[in-house]
């Protein structure tokens, strides 16, 4: 049965001057700016090409927005008062998480293909605009497979289900399962980000281990299996705590759901640890050194999704002003929302950049690439997030009053915003581990002057600009200005990928709002940038 148009000739007036719905996207093919730095990063364009024109379905985002509006529901005890801990989604989020997993969103990487991390960091991109909060077990999934590595037999019984491309959210063990998702509880109350003041402990008990303890956040709390720490006599030691065990449930309790901000598809919990069966995972007192793995690669998903949110949230103004009339002129048409929306277009195709030039560096196999990627991960997760939030609230303004209701998708993106800076190591956090990675490894710093060289001479003020940040910073700097350090280099990377992969009104633009020239503090703030050009990149991303 086709669809009908909504009417638009009502009793009292004629609906006018008002968008039409958009339809279904093709988030792929509508984004000549992703096609761009996807193909310098060496992602597999075909297989994005699948999954950027099924997920930009009405359908599909439809089924991101109902996954969003119904949150997870916790199911703590059955009728009887006997313990269940399981989460009741919606089944939106099963299909959305369905879609994901099924096109290689985390398996890809791990699968031989060339280019798999660059093509699961555009996954990421391209998921982030349809519904975010999916996005988290999905991500940990990717990122639980090289922490594996420190055991053979975990690994041998893991990998090859969290890497299946197949989706089954039932309360099974794993062995009853065709494929399985990872979750990660790593934070405790009274340490946060320093987890060596964790107290949750573990205890040998056979060839396993039972843990006891609390954790304050725990990550998709219905994986079949969770990353996390404990102490042992030798100190802090990752585990793996399988969620269902064969004919029983483990002992893995949900306290309650966090009451997020944003993220709401996504089940956040508390949870304690009342003697749950779990196989330690690396060395005892090795936890941290075995884990990070883990989180080195849930670093670039959190460094690309800003990039999709922005993308989204910038894709809904241009819309918006390419159909609104304003003034007896279309709104696109007006000078200074040509300098507003410009101005975003920069920090977006910046951001998009960036995160999939790291992305590509996560594909290499020298030590000199797997030492770039740890810092160049830290520099792209830190700017990127940072800059999200205000964009966000720049595109809502651009729509006015009707960007403010939960009618557009604007509200889910500006609540999601902050989430990718907050989770997984905070900016001061991500700031300090960007000095001790230069302290400790060299070959990181090699390559970050190479890449910074490499666009040497092509922009006066581009120049003058890395001149002028190592005069600045002679060395390394004090803690107190480790975000001054961070931002001022992970805009002189960005300014490098720009000029060497994106049209010159983009790495011009960039060159003179970001790095050389007087503008001010708010977007669209600026002069002598090419706006048509930029506007055009932003209408090809639909």
């Amino acid at each position: 049965m086709p669809h009908l148009p909504p009417r638009a000739a009502l009793t009292t007036h004629e609906v006018a001057n008002q968008p039409p719905d958009r339809g279904d996207l093709d988030l792929w093919k509508g984004d000549s700016p992703l096609r761009c730095h996807a193909a310098a990063a060496g992602a597999d364009g075909e297989t994005l090409a699948r999954f950027g024109a099924r997920i930009g379905t009405a359908e599909i985002r439809a089924a991101g927005r109902d996954a969003n509006r119904h949150s997870p529901e916790a199911l703590l005890f059955d009728a009887g008062g006997r313990r269940l801990d399981e989460v009741r989604f919606h089944p939106a989020y099963h299909r959305l998480l369905g879609e994901g997993i099924k096109a290689g969103y985390a398996a890809l990487p791990w699968e031989e293909a060339k280019g798999g991390h660059a093509t699961h960091a555009t996954m990421v991109y391209l998921m982030s605009q349809v519904e975010p909060g999916v996005c988290c077990p999905m991500t940990m999934t990717y990122a639980a497979v090289p922490a594996l590595r420190a055991d053979e037999g975990l690994f041998s019984e893991w990998v090859p289900k969290l890497t299946a491309r197949a989706y089954d959210g039932s309360a099974r063990p794993l062995a009853r399962k065709p494929g399985a998702t990872m979750g990660m509880a790593m934070t405790e109350k009274q340490g946060g980000s320093d987890v060596r003041a964790n107290t949750a402990r573990a205890e040998r008990d056979g060839d396993a281990y039972r843990l006891t303890g609390h954790k304050w956040f725990c990550s998709a709390p219905m994986s079949d299996g969770l990353l996390t720490l404990a102490q042992c006599e030798a100190g802090l030691t990752c585990f793996l705590a399988p969620r269902w065990l064969e004919g029983e449930r483990n002992a893995v309790h949900i306290q309650r759901l966090k009451d997020k901000l944003g993220n709401r598809a996504n089940a956040s919990a508390e949870i304690e640890f009342a003697g749950a069966v779990a196989h330690r995972l690396g060395e005892e007192g090795a936890g941290i050194r075995t884990i990070i793995e883990m989180v080195h690669h849930t670093r670039l998903d959190t460094a690309m999704a800003p990039a999709g949110l922005m993308r989204a949230a910038l894709g809904h103004a241009h819309h918006w002003a390419s159909h609104r009339t304003t003034f007896q002129k279309q709104l696109i048409d007006q000078p200074l929302m040509q300098s507003v929306l410009a101005d975003l277009a920069l920090d977006w195709e910046g951001t998009l950049a960036l995160g999939l030039h790291v992305a590509k560096a996560f594909d290499g196999r020298s030590e000199g690439d797997r030492a770039y990627a740890r810092l160049a991960v830290a520099l792209a997760k830190y700017l990127g997030n940072k800059l999200c939030p205000g964009l966000v609230y720049e595109a809502m303004e651009a729509i006015g009053g009707m960007g403010y209701v939960e009618d557009t998708p604007l509200p889910l993106l500006y609540r999601e915003a902050p989430l990718n800076s907050i989770w997984e190591g905070s900016g001061n956090v991500i700031c300090l581990d960007i000095l001790r990675t230069l302290r400790r490894e060299p070959l990181a710093g090699e390559r970050l002057s190479t890449e910074l060289g490499v666009a040497s001479g092509h922009y006066r003020g581009y120049d003058a600009a890395l001149k002028a940040h190592m005069e600045r910073f002679p060395k390394l700097p004090e803690e107190g200005a480790a975000r001054w350090y961070a931002e001022s280099l992970a805009t002189l990377l960005t300014a490098s990928v720009l000029i060497r992969h994106a049209p010159a009104p983009v790495a011009e633009g960039y060159v003179a709002t970001r790095l050389a020239g007087a503008r001010g503090r708010t977007a669209g703030a600026i002069r002598g940038v090419d706006c048509a050009g930029l506007l055009d990149r932003i209408g090809a991303a639909g």
